[in-house]
């Protein structure tokens, strides 16, 4: 590495670049059995260089995991402006979104629902898995205010919601949704049902 790289770390560069290093090995190997030595040298610094930014390499994955919370919201943000305009289709639309990622990103996803990701130990992860979760309800919350989704108690929808969507990500990065075991559009069907759930029974068009 040059000197004139090694300068620019120094300049406050060098934490993003063992972010972005980390990031890349968690998607070659979709595990985080790296260690901050091994990091470091794929970044080119010393192996001490990595302990100036982060205390420790669950410090690390930690804000790995906060990266993919960030992520994740800006994907279901971005699929709710796409147009659709019902509650319906864009539960399914943030949904689709929320699926679509853990399949580009498995490692990363898998890392950010584990125990490595300790939520209580960095308020900046909690806060960001948080926000995500916060798309879920703003759409759960406006489908109640305009009759599409049924009355009952709010945490209850979402709770439902996100174990069928986590649930639906899981299985189909996993390639376990088979069309000989739950048909050809398994995704949209079990998300039609989840909608039949969640709708007022004299409300579930489109």
């Amino acid at each position: 590495m040059s000197d004139t790289k090694r300068r620019s770390y120094h300049h406050g560069d060098l934490h993003r670049a063992l972010i972005d290093a980390a990031l890349a090995m968690l998607a070659a190997d979709q595990n985080w059995t790296f260690t901050l030595r091994e990091v470091a040298r794929r970044t080119g610094v010393s192996h001490a260089a990595p302990y100036k930014h982060f205390q420790d390499k669950d410090a690390l994955l930690r804000e790995l995991a906060r990266i993919g919370f960030v992520r994740l919201e800006q994907a279901m943000v971005a699929a709710l402006s796409s147009g659709p305009v019902s509650a319906r289709g864009k539960l399914v639309a943030g949904a689709q979104a929320c699926i679509a990622f853990a399949q580009h990103n498995p490692g990363l996803y898998r890392l950010m629902f584990s125990a490595d990701a300790d939520k209580a130990a960095d308020p900046r992860l909690h806060e960001a898995a948080m926000a995500t979760f916060g798309v879920l309800l703003r759409l759960l919350q406006e489908g109640q205010q305009d009759g599409s989704f049924r009355p009952a108690a709010l945490t209850a929808l979402a709770a439902a919601s996100w174990a069928q969507v986590h649930g639906l990500a899981m299985l189909a990065m996993n390639g376990q949704l088979l069309e000989e075991k739950v048909g050809p559009d398994p995704v949209q069907a079990a998300l039609e049902v989840l909608l039949d759930g969640l709708c007022q029974s004299h409300r579930k068009g489109h």
